[in-house]
């Protein structure tokens, strides 16, 4: 009987294990396109703008642009604060629901504003009902003493198309010096600026 030298017998299993590992090893093709897989597509932080009103889907991102209107920063935004521009939030909010039971108590998610703003809820739709236009440009009306000439600013939340609907609205219901703050409440307390509760002005089908 023949026995294998030593030197052998570690040549044999080393080929063994070098074989068993390159078989259980992904290639450098499949591992990259497995790292590949693994990352996740990157969120645009603007997209375009669109032909009219944004009418679904409001929570994304939303454009770096504003036809007709201006697009603010956080530092823009309060120096127009600062100099007495008014602010309108159209964040919406559910209205108190008709035919509760007496004694019902109706407890309204709250809100923390941008102080003195005028909150004109639920203005931010692609489409208004024609009370809810009245209600909306009533609002501006007030808030610019009736002259279309003068600054006014819009926003909500970040990545909330409402805001942007309604500065387009105000475009073109006439206002020539729109301002839109796309980062809202979220860039204003970022920077460190006070927020405070807020109640939105009465909307008509209260």
């Amino acid at each position: 009987m023949r026995l294998r030298r030593p030197g052998q017998a570690v040549s044999i299993t080393g080929a063994v294990f070098l074989a068993v590992a390159a078989a259980a090893a992904p290639s450098a093709g499949a591992a990259k396109e497995a790292t590949h897989a693994a990352t996740p597509s990157p969120v645009p932080r603007s997209v375009p703008e669109p032909s009219g009103y944004r009418m679904q889907d409001y929570k994304g991102p939303t454009p770096s642009t504003l036809t007709g209107g201006r697009v603010l920063d956080t530092a823009q935004a309060k120096r127009l604060h600062d100099a007495g521009v008014p602010f309108i939030d159209v964040l919406p909010r559910a209205p108190k629901p008709k035919g509760l039971p007496k004694g019902t108590i109706w407890r309204p998610e709250p809100r923390k504003d941008i102080p003195g703003s005028i909150w004109l809820v639920d203005t931010g739709y692609g489409a208004l009902a024609p009370t809810m236009q009245a209600y909306f440009l009533d609002g501006l009306k007030r808030a610019t003493k009736g002259d279309k000439s003068r600054p006014i600013v819009f926003y909500c939340k970040r990545h909330c198309w409402m805001s942007y609907n309604a500065a387009r609205r105000a475009i073109a219901a006439g206002y020539t010096s729109v301002d839109w703050y796309p980062d809202g409440t979220n860039g204003w307390a970022e920077a460190g600026y006070a927020l405070q509760p807020n109640e939105p002005q009465p909307r008509p089908d209260e």
